[in-house]
């Protein structure tokens, strides 16, 4: 079995994700899968994969580079009350305005913060993500 796994490729913990997400940001994909262990519980793994081009014209290669965490549902809420908190600080010291370059996509659900500050929200100057299971 494990030689069958390896020689297809196939990653038998593929078949453990019961939803997944990919956000693209200019050489990086970002990459939230929810997952369920061997017992039934679930847990997030993002994944950060960035292209590497090594090499000029025919001989350039692309490789990617992988980069995950597992974060788990007891974690969820200091994981998110870090994760506030750090881009909070990054928000006082260098300013609410976020920038993008103009080649990269914008994710349909996410509007230009010029439109985002014509609605009223009560939750201006806030970041609140809500996971739920």
């Amino acid at each position: 079995m494990e030689d069958f796994k390896k020689k297809s490729g196939l990653d038998v913990s593929d078949k453990e994700i019961v939803f997944s997400q990919s956000i693209k940001a200019g050489k990086r994909i970002y990459y939230l899968d929810v997952k369920k262990n061997r017992k039934d519980e679930m847990f997030l793994a993002i994944t950060e994969s960035k292209k590497i081009v090594t090499g000029e014209g025919d001989e350039s290669q692309v490789s990617f580079e992988k980069h995950k965490i597992f974060l788990y549902k007891e974690d969820f809420e200091k994981f998110m009350n870090g994760l506030q908190q750090a881009i909070g600080f990054i928000q006082e010291q260098q300013g609410c305005s976020m920038r993008r370059n103009d080649n990269e996509e914008q994710p349909d659900n996410v509007q230009p913060a010029e439109e985002q500050k014509e609605k009223d929200s009560p939750l201006d100057g806030e970041i609140k993500i809500d996971i739920d299971f």
